[in-house]
């Protein structure tokens, strides 16, 4: 069982952010206790979350105020059991920055036919919209299975 999940885009203030925030209560939901943490490949180190991403958790009640971008690196990367990733550059980024955590990378649409997660940020509304979807039905692909 996985008891460490970690998710990772980009500048972790809009995609990773909302999955970690919707994994987590998710997981909850189902009676699971694991820990979900969230980071970025090239992070904006302590920025908190874009805007349109605290707007669209704080639509569903969820909170990402008190969100700070974190860089990803190998220290989390032993951390977790888990590792869900954006996109395929993610992952190879990942590989690049600790290459044991290798067997522990998958794509969040991984149960999707392998769909990427386009990044949202500084587009338009629409756009934020279509990243959040494909990040809920990921996620509910992944729950089933955890």
């Amino acid at each position: 069982m996985f008891e460490r999940i970690l998710v990772v885009c980009t500048g972790n203030i809009c995609r990773s952010p909302m999955a970690e925030i919707l994994l987590r209560q998710q997981l909850l939901q189902a009676g699971r206790r694991v820990e979900v943490r969230s980071a970025g490949v090239g992070a904006l180190v302590n920025h908190p979350a874009d805007q349109p991403a605290r707007e669209r958790m704080k639509a569903r009640g969820l909170d990402l105020e008190s969100h700070r971008a974190r860089q990803f690196d190998s220290e989390l990367a032993r951390w977790a059991d888990l590792i869900l990733v954006m996109e395929q550059a993610q992952r190879d980024a990942v590989i690049d920055i600790e290459p044991t955590a290798r067997g522990k990378i998958y794509l969040l649409g991984h149960w999707d036919g392998g769909k990427e997660v386009p990044d949202p940020y500084r587009q338009s509304e629409a756009v934020y919209d279509e990243a959040l979807a494909l990040i809920d039905h990921a996620l509910a692909s992944w729950v089933k299975r955890l």
